[in-house]
């Protein structure tokens, strides 16, 4: 996993989130669940030119799904980090 594309999946655009953005300087990823802090820390560095100063991460179950019949399944389990910036880096989101 050296690749910092591989660690970090997508940003999560949620109201917490945007919340944490304004109040805390802090930006929702979901991340490989392998992947430790350091390595999102780096890949966060990498891809956006900023400076991280904390990384929190949790490990999210997927949730029970139903199919028209009755079958039941499960998707897949996933990784959050909430990363904290340096004050006065930013993340430009192209929306």
């Amino acid at each position: 996993m050296n690749n910092p594309f591989e660690i970090i999946q997508r940003m999560r655009l949620t109201e917490k989130g945007s919340a944490l953005q304004e109040k805390h300087n802090s930006y929702v990823f979901s991340v490989k669940p392998q992947a430790n802090k350091f390595q999102i820390r780096q890949a966060v560095e990498k891809i956006f030119n900023v400076t991280v100063v904390r990384v929190n991460t949790m490990n999210c179950l997927g949730r029970m799904r139903r199919k028209m019949t009755k079958q039941r399944g499960r998707t897949s389990n996933w990784k959050k980090a909430v990363v904290t910036l340096k004050k006065g880096d930013k993340i430009e989101l192209g929306i």
